[in-house]
């Protein structure tokens, strides 16, 4: 039985045969063509009303995720040097603060109740309820982290780098040849990561210790989310698109043009709906993954300059945050029924 949303495996090998001209694997990452990364399009003035409330939370907000098990958000600031851990629930949010020790590139969910943040030479990995943090050394300026079922933990590195660690910290696998790992996906025991000076997607043999197939990503892909399907969803910021991928081997199964700078991602498990934000007109939109051809099911105005959002496990509500310091903007799963 083939995952929700695939295409007949013949289109999806010509998807192969087609973008593996755009991108080959094994290569030295230093002598491949690149792109400075993309980055969220400068958003216009919001005119219209933000859909749902907007919570007085005034610090910008360049990362956003939901902590498994938790009900708080957790939320990398304008500097990147600040982790805001939101409690959403209380009147007004009730908000602590955790002092990074360095910029952080991104945050990611680590197991119940943790936060991890690639910071240089290492990860952080802060427990989001009692707000200790533990500090796990990595070798190069590290750009993404994610934690696999078994407990260890992937990173990527500017360097193009990707490395994985035992739950104490030793390393287990150095696979290299990238230009930059930025993003990773996590699908089963398959690890895959994005390129963004190369725009590529490219799976991680383990096994081997090597790059395995990769695949050009659009224009300027940027960001990457993994659902619970094994599907790989990635923004094509530059070329306005949305990309969906599975890997082992890696194909592309769905591209559907999206208007207005796609960037952040979500996905919400509960109503199996992949959410956008669009940042040149301050939307975020909701698709429908599972035919051959996403369908898009909501379109709502947000906060000023949406450059993160994340979705509550259990409540469904949809957050989305304003790198510019319009707020924290809360959609209820209740409000999202009718799509506009």
């Amino acid at each position: 039985m083939r995952p929700r949303g695939s295409v007949p495996s013949a289109i999806a090998g010509i998807a192969v045969i087609v973008l593996l001209a755009g991108c080959s694997s094994g290569t030295n990452g230093a002598d491949l063509p690149t792109r400075p990364s993309a980055t969220a399009a400068t958003a216009s003035d919001t005119t219209a009303t933000p859909t749902g409330q907007v919570l007085p939370i005034t610090t910008p907000i360049t990362d956003l995720l939901a902590v498994t098990g938790t009900g708080l958000l957790a939320a990398l600031d304008g500097s990147a040097t600040t982790l805001s851990l939101i409690d959403p629930a209380t009147t007004p949010p009730e908000v602590r603060a955790v002092p990074l020790p360095a910029k952080a590139a991104a945050i990611a969910a680590g197991p119940h109740g943790e936060v991890l943040a690639a910071l240089p030479n290492q990860v952080l990995r802060i427990d989001a309820v009692a707000g200790t943090t533990t500090a796990v050394p990595v070798e190069g300026e590290v750009h993404t982290a994610q934690i696999r079922a078994d407990g260890s933990l992937v990173v990527g590195t500017a360097d193009g780098t990707v490395r994985v660690l035992s739950p104490t910290g030793e390393v287990l696998h150095t696979v290299s040849g990238l230009v930059s790992a930025d993003a990773l996906a996590i699908t089963g025991d398959r690890v895959t990561v994005l390129d963004r000076r190369q725009t590529s997607l490219t799976e991680v043999d383990l096994r081997k210790d090597q790059l395995g197939l990769a695949l050009r990503v659009g224009d300027g892909a940027t960001n990457l989310i993994a659902d619970h399907f094994g599907r790989i969803i990635v923004t094509d910021t530059a070329g306005n698109e949305l990309l969906v991928y599975t890997a082992g081997p890696l194909v592309l199964r769905q591209r559907f043009p999206v208007r207005s700078s796609p960037y952040a991602l979500a996905y919400d498990q509960r109503s199996e709906t992949v959410w956008v934000t669009c940042t040149q007109t301050n939307e975020v939109v909701g698709f429908d993954l599972s035919t051959g051809i996403p369908e898009e099911v909501g379109r709502f105005p947000t906060v000023r300059q949406a450059n993160s959002i994340a979705i509550d496990e259990h409540t469904g509500d949809l957050f989305v945050g304003s790198a510019t310091g319009d707020g924290l903007q809360r959609i209820r799963a209740d409000q999202r029924k009718g799509g506009h």
